[in-house]
């Protein structure tokens, strides 16, 4: 494997998206691209992506669709149109990744599995003092982070620590539940051979479970990155969650009926 592209996924949140486009400046494995994933930001998203293209070191890209509704799952996917690597990382634009993250996915990567990393969440009002004074939370030390606990700041901290686990990580080969894109690693090639992201899937709901049965169905699987690959996640409220009955509808029906291809995926684009 070569270059690494990071997909990250943003709507109208150019604080968070600093904080996490930042921390990817500050990753130790430095050979990979971003492309930012926007799904209708105002004005100021594109003012910060242009500063931070001049400032940071990796090649930053931003592609940008019309704000029509939740639509995450077809900014992906235009952002993975836009990009070059062989191996696809998802981050959403209020995940903080820390230095070690990218490199992390890339040991853990290996032909014929997909990677699923987990996250911390941080408070409220933690989230709003980290954006407000713009803190590099991918820098904080492990003693920062127990502090942070200690004062309700964060939830857990026991996912941000490194154990090696070996033939542990592949015990949910065949699960997808808690798959999520906030923090997943996928081979181009086998994203494409499910034509990726499924736009059937309108509104906030289970789009990631979905593309994770479908790679299952198609062979690839499960491959667990808890205790490597950690983000940091910022607070922020419930999405509008109008359409989850009638997603998890159709993602039972993926279930059981074996379905490999996105209904309207990458190809539709």
């Amino acid at each position: 494997m070569s270059l690494i592209s990071v997909i990250v996924t943003t709507y109208n949140r150019p604080k968070g998206l600093e904080l996490v486009l930042r921390a990817l400046d500050a990753q130790l494995d430095k050979n990979f691209e971003v492309v930012v994933g926007d799904d209708g930001s105002q004005e100021s998203t594109r003012f910060l992506i242009a500063q931070l293209q001049k400032e940071v070191s990796y090649p930053l890209i931003h592609v940008w669709q019309e704000d029509r509704g939740f639509r995450a799952g077809r900014a992906r996917n235009l952002a993975v149109k836009a990009s070059h690597g062989s191996y696809l990382l998802f981050l959403d634009g209020d995940c903080v990744p820390r230095p070690s993250w990218v490199g992390s996915h890339r040991c853990l990567a290996q032909p014929g599995w997909f990677v699923a990393g987990n996250r911390v969440l941080l408070s409220k009002t933690y989230t709003e003092r980290a954006e407000n004074e713009k803190l590099a939370l991918h820098a904080f030390s492990k003693t920062e982070w127990r502090r942070m606990h200690r004062d309700h700041c964060v939830n857990r901290v026991h996912p941000l620590t490194s154990l090696p686990l070996g033939p542990l990580r592949f015990l949910r080969a065949s699960q997808w539940k808690r798959v999520r894109s906030c923090n997943l690693g996928v081979w181009r090639r086998d994203f494409e051979n499910v034509d990726g992201f499924d736009l059937s899937f309108e509104g906030w709901g289970f789009e990631d479970s979905d593309l994770a049965i479908r790679l299952i169905n198609a062979g690839v699987r499960h491959k667990d990155g808890s205790y490597a690959t950690a983000v940091i996640h910022l607070y922020h409220k419930e999405f509008d969650r109008g359409r989850e009955n009638e997603n998890y509808r159709l993602l039972l029906q993926r279930v059981t009926d074996g379905t490999k291809k996105a209904r309207i995926g990458l190809s539709s684009l």
